[in-house]
């Protein structure tokens, strides 16, 4: 992915922050000087969070997790439906409905009501409604429309939340963090970053600044997205080559005759003493040994509650598969995280080695049921 300059940030007025009264002290290290009574936000910083967060994002995209954008103000709308359509991603841009995470199953309910009066307008039942009622069921559906249409697929909670301009959607943020939810965001000199995971310092006003930096993160999104397919279609076509190697091994076993009793030799063979090769035995230990070291990491994240960031702090712990993680206990996790972080301190791991053993056993489809029933990841 082409990493974006400085300059095309400076032209989009990205730099631009808030006037310098109404600044949040926690921003201090990302403001670059003040002039004129406003702050100037360090784009150079700006371009350093945007890598890390598209980095993270690509990560989630990758894994099949939905992100959520959010993004209510007037000039942020249009640009944040547009970019979040075009790579398939839930959006909100009209009023955040509260308990949309918290309370997900009853906003799940709504959306299904939506899905009901569809089916009736295609069976024929809206039709043998008196006039007021079809109103009434019409008015309903465009109201569902409006505030739910845009996540009418997000059939489970989201992997992560970017919001645009986190003071406005302070909502959004509090659920997100009770849910133990990644969030990426757009960061104002007047806004605190203590509150997100991943933040982009920038003008979360201006319409250019919000375009630009939309254009970045669905382009990193639309990445991860294609290299989930490509692994998709990789491992399709080696169950098909497997299937057909298979196939002329059987023929080849099948075709070739059993030898007949005369031209067996039935004589042992002789022994002879080697002298042991202590540097081949040597080398072939060294390499089990390196291959039993070299484990593959399994991606984490799948496990409701674990960002990316956690994610990582668990393999840098040796907990790096779904198995390990299975085995480890709640308390230690929680320790391994406030170590590798304070941000991290209010995590809750419980149920964490629950949904690994799900994972390591291979019963994703029990596992996504019981995400879907359970708030968050905590029973």
């Amino acid at each position: 992915m082409a990493r974006v300059e400085v300059k095309q940030l400076l032209e989009a007025g990205v730099h631009f922050g808030h006037l310098t009264r109404k600044w949040n002290p926690n921003m201090a290290p990302y403001i670059y000087m003040e002039r004129n009574g406003i702050h100037v936000i360090n784009l150079y910083k700006t371009v350093a969070k945007l890598d890390e967060t598209n980095e993270a994002l690509s990560k989630i995209a990758a894994s099949g997790r939905k992100i959520l954008f959010v993004a209510t103000k007037k000039q942020a709308k249009d640009i944040v439906a547009e970019k979040a359509a075009k790579v398939n991603m839930p959006y909100i841009t009209e009023r955040w409905p509260g308990g949309m995470l918290t309370n997900f199953v009853t906003i799940r309910k709504a959306v299904k009501k939506m899905a009901t009066i569809d089916r009736m307008k295609k069976d024929g039942t809206f039709l043998t409604l008196s006039k007021k009622e079809r109103l009434q069921v019409d008015r309903l559906r465009a109201k569902l429309e409006k505030n739910l249409g845009s996540i009418s697929e997000m059939t489970r909670l989201p992997g992560a939340l970017f919001i645009v301009d986190t003071m406005r959607e302070h909502i959004a943020v509090k659920e997100a963090q009770k849910l133990n939810i990644p969030i990426f965001a757009m960061v104002d000199t007047n806004c605190d970053p203590r509150d997100v995971d991943y933040l982009i310092p920038s003008n979360d006003d201006a319409s250019k600044s919000i375009d630009i930096i939309m254009t970045e993160v669905t382009n990193a999104v639309a990445e991860g997205l294609a290299e989930r397919k490509s692994e998709k279609g990789d491992a399709a076509e080696g169950k098909s080559d497997d299937k057909k190697e298979k196939a002329p091994k059987k023929k080849e076993a099948a075709d070739k005759p059993a030898p007949s009793p005369e031209k067996v030799d039935t004589k042992p063979a002789p022994v002879v003493a080697k002298a042991p090769n202590v540097e081949a035995e040597v080398e072939a230990t060294e390499e089990a040994v390196a291959k039993k070291t070299k484990v593959e990491a399994d991606d984490l994240t799948k496990v409701e509650g674990i960002g990316p960031k956690a994610a990582e702090a668990l393999v840098a712990a040796g907990i790096a598969t779904f198995a390990d993680l299975s085995k480890g206990d709640a308390e230690k996790i929680k320790e391994i995280l406030t170590e590798a972080s304070s941000r991290m301190a209010h995590l809750d791991p419980t149920s964490w080695p629950k949904q690994a053993k799900m994972a390591a056993d291979g019963k994703w489809d029990e596992l996504k049921e019981w995400q879907d029933n359970t708030k968050g990841g905590v029973e």
